[in-house]
């Protein structure tokens, strides 16, 4: 049975059971800053299961795309591990609970082929229970399970959370016996490569607290309702149900595995057993593979791109494995232009998508190998120099700071410098690299969370959102109204009451308040309570459904439970609306001008200005940049109608309105129109005609990273502004060249080019000036203890370049037989800075120039045995430098 025929029959059996089919959540669609993806079918049902929203269903079923990524190093060597997988799951919300759970998945699981269900044999299921779960026990005995064939499990096994706060229960598991080539008898207990789960049933009832691994967490309480949470892994069923060893020999995996084959010329399971952990290297590298260009393509479909944080580091490190793994296997070509089309080829007929999708989605992909392929180029050379210096000096350890530059600079894979390493005969300081990482890591995550809580405790912010439900928002169509004060904020927690100039949070009933959000910054104004008055700073929505105002009171008294009355700061409003109708417009032209591979990937509405981000493997020329600010222009002079309406998810895709990869959004969507031009997902705010923005100027357009660029632009009198002030410095550059506004650009050119060219004549003469006296101070080396020795002071203005070329000149002008070192010192901004050489001889005496330099900067600079430098100290210390060499080299 086909993977895809496997998802239909799954919704066809739970949607005849009166389930909600809802379709998946894109990848990254992540509202909690513990994710960066989706990474259980459950995930983008929380706020269901917490009770913060209200469920427009009451049971859904849905296939989930996931990306699990913690056990990437096993990818491979098992049967079940799989960076992307599917999820088959059904849920209730405080609908149905284990009694009907239990039977949903048995009949399913072995209903027969010709009655649309799965044909597992019943005698090979075996079911887990929680130790003390006598409720489900009893159940699975009422199926028609035997009691020696249900097996109770404690919490590591059988009671599943997220791995983060939040919802939790025990749970069951089912196990199919798949005989004993595979391993040994007993259950799954005893062998969970032979009994390989292929469903588990969450009991969803209580909500955990933080702690680590599977078991050290508390409960906090019951949830508000109990709820199902289940889960059939799509390809572990399919990989029973197709009568192959693992995930990896799948429809939808085994042919780019099999491609890979072909290109390595390496014979798939040739000297395997059924059992993956005892695989072949090469056939854990072929699933490595296969694996991995699959998630790649189902990443980059749902809009992450490759770069050096967050998702797109993911992804890179994803990818750069699969690539790493086929040139461990000898093939040394592109390989992503010969895997990647069969990976598409097998997912499209479950996500069409990325058929459609497919050029944007293998630009970004065949450039990240490129650029791969050049660090290796560069990283090999980096590291060969590292490792000759090792040796030369003696050591027999490659340091882990290398080790760790290399990966982190430079992007070098850690595997590949240990292999290179251990070609040489050189070990690598594994453990320090470690460390290195694990530092990096405890700062990034300690930065990301930093950023994302604020150090405030979300929990006060539940227990506000509990209390009064979620915020009316009606700045839509209002931007002042009457409200009332329901919670007030202040040091971590609710107070009653608040005097002037203190800081707190405020949270209304309703609020015209824009709070940031989709790019665009939240609004700022006034609120005021009986005699008090707030200044709104700043206005947020830490958990959804919950605006809080951040406020100073300016005046009186502010109480909790009082009448306020809340004004936006209308003409702040007005420039960010126009910013942001702005931003849909550059969006929708860029697109035009570029293709739909030009989506969003972020913005910044501020008053009177825009930022927006797009994904695009090359940059816009300037000729193209001009033609895209003239069209919006255009766009701007026609006046179109700027319309915003509710519908649904199904219907605005009817439309065409664009939804921004990565974005989750609800079942209904509000979608903003400008006249037939551009047509959007969007919860901002925006002018009612396109001709209010007056005038789009685009100041600059650059790279921010590996397949994004950034514009930014100026809207409405700022943009006016800009100009104005632009046409008076050109008017002003006329008049200073004399000539007509239209030909300051060519005489400014002119200049810069005359400038360019006297400042080369004056580098060639100071590096004249510099080195002339080079044989003369050599002429006049010292003997220091049967070394030549220089020392002097370059001339006045010499750069850093002339100042090493001066001590190289010298060295080489002292006969090659004779010891030598030449220290020369320069004076610059205040600061003196030396260069020492060595030559051979002096070398084979024992003499480094790095020791020198060290030793008179006290253990600073750089370099190695024949040339180092140093600097950074006040320039009245270049004498004591010269002195601190010499002093060296006659102890020598």
């Amino acid at each position: 049975m086909r993977t895809a025929e496997i998802k239909r029959r799954f919704l066809a059996h739970f949607e005849a059971n009166g389930h909600a089919v809802v379709p998946s959540a894109p990848l990254p669609a992540i509202s909690d800053p513990n994710l960066l993806f989706i990474n259980a079918g459950m995930v983008q049902f929380v706020p269901y299961f917490l009770g913060q929203q209200t469920p427009p269903y009451r049971r859904a079923a849905s296939v989930q795309k996931c990306i699990r990524t913690p056990d990437i190093d096993e990818v491979g060597k098992t049967s079940r591990h799989g960076t992307f997988f599917q999820m088959n799951g059904n849920f209730s919300f405080g609908d149905y609970f284990k009694a009907e759970a239990i039977p949903l998945a048995w009949d399913l699981s072995t209903k027969p082929v010709e009655q649309g269900g799965f044909g597992l044999d019943p005698e090979r299921v075996w079911p887990t229970v929680y130790l003390d779960d006598d409720e489900a026990y009893e159940i699975w005995r009422g199926v028609g399970v035997p009691a020696d064939r249900i097996v109770r499990r404690g919490k590591a096994d059988n009671f599943w959370s997220m791995g983060i706060p939040g919802p939790c229960g025990p749970c069951s598991e089912l196990f199919y016996d798949r005989g004993p080539s595979y391993g040994r008898e007993g259950g799954p207990e005893v062998d969970e490569d032979r009994y390989l789960e292929f469903w588990n049933l969450v009991f969803m009832q209580f909500e955990r607290g933080p702690g680590a691994g599977k078991e050290d967490w508390p409960i906090l309480g019951d949830l508000p309702a109990k709820n199902i949470d289940t889960g059939m892994g799509l390809e572990r069923m399919a990989s029973i149900l197709q009568g192959v060893d693992n995930l990896y020999e799948i429809d939808e995996v085994r042919p780019i595995l099999d491609r890979a084959a072909a290109l390595t010329g390496k014979r798939y399971g040739a000297n395997s057993s059924h059992v993956a952990s005892e695989s072949h290297p090469d056939d854990v590298r072929l699933r490595v593979v296969a694996d991995h260009v699959r998630t790649a393509l189902m990443l980059i479909g749902d809009g992450v791109t490759p770069s050096n944080e967050g998702r797109g580091y993911v992804l890179r490190r994803i990818m750069r494995r699969a690539i790493r793994a086929m040139r461990l296997m000898g093939y040394q070509d592109r390989a992503l232009p010969e895997l990647l089309p069969v990976a598409r080829d097998c997912m499209s007929p479950s996500y069409p998508e990325l058929a459609t999708d497919f050029d944007r989605i293998s630009q970004y992909a065949y450039a990240e190998e490129d650029a791969f392929l050049s660090t290796l180029r560069a990283g090999t050379t980096i590291l060969d120099t590292a490792i000759a210096e090792t040796k030369a000096a003696g050591g027999a350890n490659l340091s882990g700071a290398k080790a760790f530059q290399l990966h982190d600079t430079y992007g070098f894979p850690i595997d590949l410098t240990l292999e290179i390493a251990a070609e040489q005969g050189l070990k690598v300081d594994d453990e320090g690299f470690r460390r290195l990482m694990a530092d990096q890591r405890s700062r990034a995550k300690a930065d990301a969370q930093a950023r994302k809580t604020g150090h405030v405790d979300t929990s006060v912010y539940r227990s506000a959102l509990d209390a009064g439900g979620p915020v009316l928002f009606s700045g839509y169509t209002e931007t002042e109204r009457e409200s009332t004060v329901r919670t007030l904020l202040s040091g971590g927690g609710a107070v009653s009451a608040a005097a002037e100039g203190d800081l707190v949070e405020l949270v209304l009933d309703a609020t015209p308040f824009y709070a940031e959000g989709g790019g665009q910054q939240p609004d700022q104004g006034l609120i005021t309570v009986g005699g008090g008055q707030l200044e709104v700073l700043d206005v947020q929505q830490p958990i959804p459904g919950l605006t809080v105002h951040k406020a100073r009171v300016v005046r009186g008294e502010v109480r909790s439970g009082e009448t306020a009355y809340a004004e936006i700061d209308v003409s702040r409003r007005r420039a960010i609306s126009r910013a942001h109708t702005a931003t849909h417009l550059v969006h929708q032209t860029m697109r035009n001008f570029l293709g739909e591979s030009a989506t969003q990937a972020g913005s910044l509405n501020a008053p009177g200005r825009l930022r927006f981000d797009f994904n695009t493997p090359t940059g816009v020329a300037p000729s193209v940049l001009a033609d895209v600010e003239q069209q919006i222009n255009e766009v701007l002079l026609n006046d179109l109608e700027v319309h915003a309406f509710i519908t649904s998810q199904e219907e605005a895709r009817r439309l065409g309105a664009m939804a921004l990869f990565g974005e989750k959004y609800g079942e209904k969507v509000r979608v903003v129109e400008v006249g037939d031009y551009a047509r959007e997902l969007c919860g901002g705010t925006h002018v009612s005609r396109s001709g209010q923005l007056g005038l789009v100027k685009i100041l600059s357009e650059a790279s921010i990273g590996s397949g994004v660029r950034r514009v930014e632009a100026l809207v409405g009198i700022d943009a006016f502004g800009f100009l104005a002030r632009e046409h008076l410095l050109v008017s002003r550059l006329a008049e200073l060249y004399r000539v007509p506004a239209d030909q300051v650009a060519d005489r400014v050119e002119q200049t810069v080019t005359q400038l360019r060219d006297a400042e080369k004549e004056l580098e060639k003469l100071r590096a004249q000036l510099v080195l002339g006296g080079a044989g003369a101070l050599a002429a006049q080396a010292r003997d220091l203890g049967g070394t030549a020795y220089v020392g002097t002071e370059a001339p006045e203005g010499a750069a850093g370049n002339d100042v090493r070329t001066l001590a190289q000149e010298i060295r080489g002008r002292i006969d090659p037989a004779r010891p030598a070192v030449v220290a020369v010192v320069a004076r610059a901004g205040g600061k003196a800075s030396m260069v020492v050489a060595v030559n051979a001889a002096a070398k084979g005496r024992g003499l480094s120039a790095a020791d020198l330099v060290k030793g008179a900067f006290s253990g600073r600079g750089g370099g190695n045995a024949d040339l180092a430098q140093g600097g950074g100290l006040p320039a009245a210390e270049a004498p004591r430098l010269l002195e601190s060499v010499e002093r060296a080299v006659a102890a020598v």
